[in-house]
């Protein structure tokens, strides 16, 4: 048996490729005598009355298809933009490339979705000597809008507003499917590969609180890319080679000169860190044997290779620490992965002569870009600007990335800008074909608003803030009096769900092109936009099924036969909210900017506390306090409130627990 939705997608493509191709073919025999077929003019209308047959026919079929429901979740916005898209088409078949300008409607009273083309149309008519009320376009629209399955009917407004109002009958389906098959992606058209290069901590070095974001915001991401369908590689660009690396060998050398037959026990590598670069400052002989150290690591002496992979362990199983409390899976390839292959680079630049001689230096100007890359020193070595190239070269030929995004802060956009540019000069990748581009995010703020120190001036660990963050959660629970009815094992699952989602909700709900101040009494408080409130409204949400004494088979049963009344007008509006979910992963997937489905978390919930003041789910008697009576159908749209903000908080790697 084949995959049902894979049919079932495959059809619909058919199906609009043929309706493409009919309505092209319907407009060459508008002109017959175009065609020199005048003496045939009878026969051609004959014809074309059987395909104008035909497209009906087909169009009927493809809404038959969708008013169904896929297992798929339907992206309303998108599904309106093709409609009205058809519509604008039919009205003003002359005028090219229109704009197709469709929104959620702000206020209720005016419907539940904008088409907002006509005004943005009459400005480009006017713009070829057209003078034409916006108006008249907006009417002209509303008459071309084809049958469909959505739309109950359009209303024109105010200078040419088309305010649409969906079918409840349809929102109804739409929502049953949701609970029936889950929270499923949209329709994905081709499996893309996806690179996400993040976290990128420096061997030797502490994690802090720029790989925080680095971390949180790349992995988000990746849940995202990956709950689409994609193919993603999950990739950490550790540097893990250079010059720094001879001088701690050397200094392993001196402290540990077993060290080739016991393991030394470096228990604090940034300690062992700073000693190395004290004496690499200060010793002349000691900054001699570390260049030395340098040549022989590069010659690949086994010696100096396994001093390299002993520092790199011990940074490694500190850096695991952080990503086992956070939950991130990434695949380490730093820097020494492209060492071999940027020789290559270099002289496939030299080859088509794009290199350029600079005082020693080979280097490289890209168009546009006033900054050139240096890709050799003068003593002959690699710079970053190398390994970057390398790197892409990488990702784009060999592992065949469609997609390909670098999580840094946005002080490297430039950087980025012109290995970017270099790479497409020497024909790498086409950027309308292949999407490459740096995701940057601004720095971590302390209260006092200046950049996030310790009180003595030093990068805080990132393990001391995530211990931090326990201790806080802990406290807070238990000024809850959580401690008094959770098991221990609730408890702790309780601590690490609000301190780790806490410091993820609280980088991901800003804008991350913008610095955001880190305050942990912020992101503690259980109101507003925080996490704390999320986890805390979705634990209750999830409760009231419990309290019914309803369980999971019982709510599936009631999705199989309970019609969704969507009657009352904070029902319809908490309806309507939950299918916008896949309109807000495919804005997020245009701009990765995270923020979105954190506002729409918070919206969502806001809006089933409304639904739940006014709405009864559940009656109780006043004086036994026992259940009397459950409106199934308001507890399918809690169940299916409870689905959506799971799927969310999934995809922003926090881990919510049923009870807190």
């Amino acid at each position: 048996m084949g995959d049902p939705v894979a049919d079932y997608t495959s059809r619909l493509q058919q199906q609009e490729l043929e309706i493409h191709s009919l309505t092209a073919e319907l407009e060459s025999l508008k002109n017959p005598q175009g065609l020199g077929l005048s003496s045939h003019l009878d026969g051609l209308r004959e014809e074309n009355a059987k395909l104008k047959y035909r497209l009906n026919v087909l169009k009927r079929s493809l809404q038959e298809e969708r008013s169904q429901c896929s297992k798929t979740m339907m992206n309303i916005n998108q599904r309106l933009q093709e409609i009205f898209g058809e519509a604008i088409r039919e009205a003003c078949p002359d005028l090219e490339n229109p704009p197709l300008a469709v929104t959620p409607n702000q206020q209720a009273k005016f419907g539940d979705y904008q088409c907002n083309s006509a005004m943005a149309m009459a400005q480009m008519m006017k713009s070829k000597g057209l003078k034409v009320n916006p108006r008249e376009i907006a009417e002209n629209i509303q008459k071309n809008i084809p049958d469909n399955e959505l739309i109950e009917k359009t209303e024109i407004a105010g200078p040419g507003f088309i305010n649409v109002h969906l079918k409840r009958s349809f929102v109804s389906k739409l929502l049953t499917n949701l609970l029936l098959n889950g929270v499923q992606p949209p329709p994905l058209e081709s499996k893309k590969k996806v690179v996400v290069d993040f976290s990128s901590p420096n061997i030797a070095k502490e994690m802090h609180v720029g790989h925080l974001r680095s971390t949180i915001i790349g992995d988000s991401m990746c849940r995202l890319f990956e709950f689409l369908g994609y193919d993603v590689l999950r990739l950490n660009h550790v540097g893990d080679w250079g010059t720094q690396f001879g001088m701690l060998i050397a200094h392993l050398q001196d402290k540990f000169p077993n060290y080739l037959t016991v393991s030394p026990p470096i228990g604090d590598l940034q300690a062992f860190y700073k000693e190395s670069k004290k004496r690499f400052d200060e010793e002349e002989d000691f900054k001699k044997r570390a260049y030395q150290c340098v040549v022989k690591l590069q010659s690949k002496d086994p010696a100096f290779i396994k001093g390299w992979n002993l520092i790199c362990d011990v940074s490694r199983n500190e850096f695991q620490k952080v990503y086992n409390c956070l939950d991130i899976q990434i695949i380490e390839r730093g820097e020494s992965f492209y060492q071999e292959k940027m020789t290559a680079v270099v002289k496939e630049f030299e080859a088509k002569g794009l290199v350029e001689m600079d005082e020693g230096r080979k280097i490289v100007f890209a168009p546009g870009q006033q900054i050139p890359l240096t890709v050799v020193k003068s003593d002959g070595g690699y710079t970053y600007d190398t390994s970057d190239l390398a790197a892409l070269r990488h990702r784009l030929f060999d592992e065949k990335a469609d997609i390909i995004i670098y999580v840094t802060d946005s002080g490297q956009g430039t950087h980025f800008q012109v290995v970017f540019a270099a790479a497409q000069m020497i024909g790498w990748y086409d950027p309308n074909v292949t999407r490459v581009e740096h995701a940057g995010f601004g720095v971590v703020l302390g209260e006092d608003k200046k950049k996030f120190k310790t009180r003595s001036g030093d990068t805080v660990r990132l393990m001391d803030l995530l211990d931090e963050g326990l201790k806080r959660s802990m406290e807070k629970l238990k000024e809850k009096d959580r401690d008094k009815v959770l098991s221990t094992e609730d408890l702790t699952k309780a601590q690490r769900s609000v301190a780790f989602g806490c410091i993820k909700y609280a980088d991901l709900s800003h804008n991350r092109i913008n610095d955001y101040v880190f305050s942990f009494d912020k992101m503690l408080d259980d109101r507003g936009n925080t996490a704390a409130y999320l986890l805390y409204a979705f634990t209750r949400i999830r409760s009231i099924a419990r309290l019914a004494n309803i369980d999971e088979a019982a709510l599936r049963k009631a999705a199989e036969t309970t019609e969704l009344l969507l009657e009352h007008d904070k029902e319809w509006k908490l309806g309507k909210c939950l299918l916008r979910f896949p309109e807000i992963l495919q804005k997020i997937l245009d701009d990765l900017l995270l923020h979105t489905l954190c506002d729409y978390l918070y919206e969502l919930a806001t809006t089933f506390t409304e639904f739940y003041d006014s709405c009864y789910c559940i009656e109780k008697d006043r004086q036994t306090g026992e259940v009397v009576k459950v409106n199934m159908w308001r507890m399918l749209l809690c169940d299916a409130t409870a689905a959506i903000m799971a799927k969310g908080f999934d995809i922003l790697g926090i881990n919510p627990v049923s009870r807190m």
